[in-house]
Order: structure tokens, then sequence, then C-alpha cells
């Protein structure tokens, strides 16, 4: 059953259409990747999901834990159980690590229940538990990186969407950090995950779809993904330079077995 699902989707900024009639699904539990060079509309296509655009998507429809969400309030998708990770990591610097974490439990009751969530993203990203008392501000980029995942954690949320997790860290960091992806996806969370280094993407994901100019042009399982010759070529470092015409002429299909 999709835990996620669009339809059709289009959104708009002014009288610029961004993304072309959209439909992709995410499985309960599943790990999806959103592929596609800068200005695709991937980044469009997450804040459309969680309502950070006002009013959009303008066209289309969509559907998140059996729900009918299109033009819902953050705050209302939220708390249905989709956390949105942005591309600019929002941690509260003059704060130290355990008071971030707090406010991503914000509403929980203490108890045994919210102990171990932290002592489990403790065991996941074990530097928080040793800077626990660190202002958030002076934290490297990957660990602020680990402080946001954890702190949208916190509020058990069925799908975590996540926007360039790795951009601009150093490639070991970027590597634990999608590590943790499938630890969390064993407890039960989705993810969705629009990524730039499709090497380390799919390597994680079950599923993907790459965008082109807002629409998608192609989709399948990982493994299909990862050894499609139009993907090697733009994402994977097959072609130095590869060519958007021959790109184009790939007819994509709705599935990949």
């Amino acid at each position: 059953m999709a835990l996620l699902e669009l339809a059709n989707v289009e959104t708009a900024y002014g009288p610029m259409t961004v993304l072309r009639g959209i439909s992709l699904q995410v499985l309960e539990g599943q790990v999806v990747v959103l592929l596609g060079a800068n200005g695709a509309g991937k980044t469009t296509l997450l804040r459309s999901i969680s309502g950070l655009i006002p009013d959009q998507p303008e066209k289309g429809t969509v559907r998140f834990a059996g729900r009918t969400i299109t033009r819902w309030e953050p705050e209302a998708i939220a708390r249905l159980g989709l956390a949105h990770v942005l591309d600019r990591r929002g941690v509260f610097p003059e704060l130290t690590v355990e008071e971030n974490l707090r406010l991503g439990a914000y509403g929980r009751r203490p108890g045994p229940a919210l102990r171990a969530d932290l002592e489990w993203l403790q065991g996941l990203f074990p530097v928080l538990a040793e800077r626990r008392k660190q202002q958030a501000g002076l934290l490297s980029g990957g660990e602020q990186q680990m402080l946001v995942i954890a702190r949208a954690l916190l509020g058990r949320p069925r799908l975590l969407m996540l926007d360039e997790p790795s951009i601009g860290l150093a490639p070991r960091v970027a590597e634990q950090i999608f590590d943790a992806f499938r630890q969390i996806q064993a407890q039960g969370t989705g993810l969705l995950v629009v990524e730039q280094n499709a090497h380390l993407a799919l390597r994680v994901a079950d599923y993907g779809y790459v965008l082109e100019t807002g629409r998608v042009v192609l989709e399948g399982t990982a493994e299909a993904l990862a050894t499609n010759p139009n993907v090697q070529a733009l994402y994977l470092g097959g072609m130095e330079e590869p060519s958007v015409k021959g790109y184009r002429r790939y007819r994509p299909r709705r599935r990949w077995a």
C-alpha cells in the first residue's frame, strides 16, 4: 500500500510551471530516491508535498497516509507523520545539541519510549551523544546534518523527506549518513531522498525516479536504474559531458523489473 502517492501534480511559481504532471509513490517503509540535475524540480517537489509553497500544487493530488493533503498547511501535514529535512541545515545554533533534540520531541511525553528513542539515536549518530552539551552552531556540517535528521526522527514520522543530505559533506561523512538510512528504514520509517550523488543514493534506495525539467523521465528499482545506460552516462560518470539531447531520446517506461 502506498504511504505517499502523487497523481499528475503540477506546481508553478507565478506564470512559470516548474512541475509538470508528476506521478510517483512511496510504499510504507520504502527508501525512494529522486535524481536529477539542478533545476529539475526536485526541491520544488518536496516542498509541494510538505505544503511549503502556498496554494500549490495548482493541479493534481497529493495523498499521504490515506488522506488527501493537497495544499494543506505544513503543520497539519507534519502532524500526520511526514517530516521534511530541508536542504539548509536548520539547527538552532545557540542551543546545545541536547536542546535541539528536545525540540524534536516537542509534544511527546517523557517516559520509557522517548528514552529508548534517544538511546537509539545516540547509537545511530554517536557523535551527537559525545557533543550533547555543545552549541549546535559549533558542530561541523556533517554533525549538523546528523542533528537535524535525529531531531526529525524524534517526532516518529512515518515518512522522512530529505533534500540533498550529502551536499557540502566529506565523502566519508556522507557515507555514514546514508548508511544510517537503512537503519532508519529498519525501524519502519520510509524515506524520500533528493540527492545529487547517485552512487550513494542508489546504494541504499529500493526505488528511484529521475526528473528532468519538471517531469519524471525514468523510474525503476535502484538496481535497474544503476545499470541503465542513460543514468550511468548522466549521473554515474559514464560520460564527462553527457548529452541532454541524447537523454531526451530515451523513452521512459513506467515499470522496471
